[in-house]
């Protein structure tokens, strides 16, 4: 249903945080996230602690869902900060979603700093019954 495709993720985040700074190139940080089925739905959290509702963005292009959300900083420019490790700017990620989720009715919520997401499973992907035919008027062959 879900692929995780980023690794090196915690590794990439570390790096980030060392060799980033002001006036240098950095990519949007992933955001740690959840995802599990619960009954015909798969739900993913992300972690968005700080970051206002109207600075995050949800697309789904084809089978992948993007989400990006900015932490902004909450001070004025005569503030002289003494320690800052609570990470600022954009933080992203995607998800590509199998053809077993219905992308047309993701249902979003955001709140205590957790955007949750709802993805119904697609009808086509529950389990259903099949009914058995019985063979038991057919006439059967004979062999002489």
């Amino acid at each position: 249903m879900l692929m995780r495709t980023d690794p090196f993720r915690e590794l990439d985040r570390l790096a980030q945080q060392f060799f980033s700074g002001p006036g240098t190139w950095s990519r949007p940080t992933p955001m740690p996230m959840d995802a599990y089925r619960a009954g015909d739905q798969f739900v993913v959290e992300f972690d968005l602690p700080g970051v206002t509702p109207d600075a995050i963005d949800l697309d789904v292009e084809r089978n992948v869902l993007t989400v990006k959300a900015e932490r902004r900083p909450n001070r004025t420019d005569d503030v002289e900060m003494q320690l800052s490790e609570r990470p600022l700017g954009v933080f992203s990620r995607q998800l590509f979603l199998g053809d077993s989720l219905d992308v047309e009715r993701i249902k979003a919520d955001y709140d205590s700093g957790v955007l949750t997401l709802r993805i119904p499973i697609a009808e086509k992907a529950k389990p259903r019954k099949i009914a058995i035919g019985h063979t038991d008027d057919a006439p059967k062959e004979i062999n002489a």
